[in-house]
C-alpha cells in the first residue's frame, strides 16, 4: 500500500512536518506492508511560508527587522524562482510566539517588521511577493505594513501617526505619496486561513483580539478603529474593505493591503497545493493520511485538510483524517470529504498534558490504523 501523509500542523504543539513524521513512524511499526511519502502542507497559518520554501527548494535569507513592540530582532524569508518570488511568513516579524503571554498589546502591536521584510525582498530583485498571513500579534489592518513600504498615517493637523491602534484612534487621513515606487509593479499574493471580515462580531477584532491580549473593552476600540480605517479606505479609494472576504485575516492586515498594495487575496491551501505540486504527489497513490489539531465544520471553510480531501476525492482515493478534537456529533459535511475521522486522544486529560503528547499520540494512532488496513488485507 502506498500512503500519502499530508498534514498540517497541529497548532501549539508540533509542525506539519514533525506530524508527517510521527504518522509515518507509526505506520512503520504496524504490520501493514506499505509505503509511506510525506507531504507536509499549509494554509496560509504560520509555518505555510517555511513550507513552501522547502518544497520548492528556496533560498533562506535573513534580515534585521522588528518584532511587533518595536524591538529588533533577526528574521527570515524564502527566494523561489530563481529569486523572482519572495515567500514571507508574517509571524516570523509580526507573529504572537515572538511575545510573551504578558507582552501581549494589540492596541500596541504593528506589523512593521514585515513590511520591512517586504521591502527587502525588493531589494534583493523579488517582483513577485507571497504573504502567509497566520499567527500575527496584531490587529492593526496592516498599518504597520503599509507605514514601513511609505505610507503615512496623518490626524486631523497634518502629524503622522504611529501605525499601533491606539494612534490610529486619531486617524483622518492616508498619504500615499511616499509609497515604495517598485510596488505597483509586484504581484502580492496574500495566503488566507480564515474567512473572517474585517469588522463586526465575526471580524478581526472580536474572533481574533482576545488570543492576541484584547479585553473585552480593548476588542470593541480595536473594532471601532478598523471602521475608521475602512471608512477613509473607501473614501480614499472607493474599495470597501470591510466588503470583502479574507479581509479580517491577520488583525484586518490583508484589507490594508488588499486595498493600498493591491495585494491578492486567496484561499491559502488551495494555492499552496497548487503551487507545491500536490496533485502529482497523488499520482501512484492508495491511501491519504491528513489532519490537523482540530477537525470541525470550520475546517470546511478553507482549512488544509479540507483542500487535501478535496483533492483526494477527485481523483477517487480514500482519506483518513486525524485529529486532537472531532465534532461530539456525526457531520455528514465533513464525511462527504473524509472516509474515516479519527481523534488521537489515548485518555481525558487536560489540553496542556494533550498538548505534550501529540507525537506518541499521532505515532500510536496510525500504528493502529496500519493494525486495522493490515486485518483487511489478511481477511481479503
Amino acid at each position: 500500500m502506498n500512503i500519502l501523509v499530508a498534514p498540517n500542523a497541529f497548532k501549539n504543539s508540533l509542525n506539519a512536518q514533525d506530524v508527517a513524521d510521527a504518522i509515518v513512524l507509526g505506520f512503520k511499526q504496524s504490520r501493514l506492508p506499505c509505503t509511506c511519502r510525506t507531504f507536509p502542507v499549509g494554509d496560509g497559518g504560520d509555518g505555510t511560508a517555511a513550507l513552501i520554501i522547502k518544497h520548492l527548494k528556496g533560498a533562506i535569507i535573513n534580515a534585521q527587522v522588528h518584532d511587533a513592540l518595536g524591538r529588533e530582532i533577526t528574521a527570515s524569508f524564502g527566494l523561489i524562482d530563481d529569486g523572482h518570488t519572495a515567500v514571507i511568513e508574517l509571524a516570523d516579524a509580526s507573529g504572537l510566539r515572538l511575545l510573551n503571554v504578558n507582552e501581549l498589546n494589540p492596541m500596541l502591536a504593528h506589523t512593521g517588521g514585515t513590511g520591512e521584510l517586504i521591502k527587502q525582498a525588493l531589494d534583493k530583485g523579488a517582483r513577485k511577493i507571497i504573504i502567509g498571513m497566520g499567527g500575527s500579534a496584531t490587529v492593526d489592518g496592516g498599518a504597520g505594513i503599509l507605514s514601513a513600504l511609505g505610507i503615512r498615517f496623518l490626524n486631523d493637523d497634518g502629524k503622522e501617526l504611529t501605525p499601533g491602534p491606539a494612534e490610529l484612534n486619531g486617524l483622518a487621513s492616508i498619504d500615499v505619496s511616499g509609497l515604495d515606487r517598485r510596488i505597483p509593479d509586484t504581484e502580492i499574493i496574500i495566503l488566507c486561513d480564515v474567512d473572517n471580515k474585517l469588522l463586526g462580531d465575526e471580524g478581526a477584532a472580536a474572533v481574533f483580539g482576545p488570543q492576541k491580549g484584547a479585553s473585552p473593552a480593548e476588542v470593541a476600540q480595536l473594532d471601532t478603529i478598523l471602521a475608521k480605517f475602512a471608512a477613509i479606505t473607501l473614501q480614499q479609494t472607493a474599495i470597501d474593505i470591510a466588503a470583502i472576504k479574507h479581509s479580517g485575516t491577520a488583525g484586518g492586515a490583508a484589507a490594508g493591503l488588499h486595498a493600498f498594495l493591491n495585494a491578492k487575496l486567496v484561499s491559502g491551501a488551495s494555492y499552496f497545493l497548487e503551487l507545491t505540486g500536490f496533485y502529482t504527489a497523488l499520482q501512484n497513490t492508495d491511501l491519504v493520511i491528513t489532519g490537523e489539531g482540530s477537525i470541525d465544520e470550520q475546517t470546511l471553510q478553507g482549512k488544509a485538510p479540507a483542500a487535501v480531501a478535496s483533492l483526494a476525492k477527485q481523483n477517487k482515493l480514500p482519506v483518513i483524517g486525524l485529529a486532537g478534537r472531532l465534532p461530539l456529533q456525526y457531520s455528514p459535511e465533513l464525511h462527504r470529504l473524509f472516509d474515516v475521522l479519527l481523534p488521537i486522544g489515548n485518555e481525558p486529560t487536560d489540553l496542556t498534558t494533550a498538548l505534550q503528547h501529540t507525537h506518541q499520540n499521532l505515532q500510536r494512532t496510525a500504528c493502529e490504523v496500519g493494525n486495522m488496513l493490515a486485518l483487511k488485507i489478511v481477511s481479503s
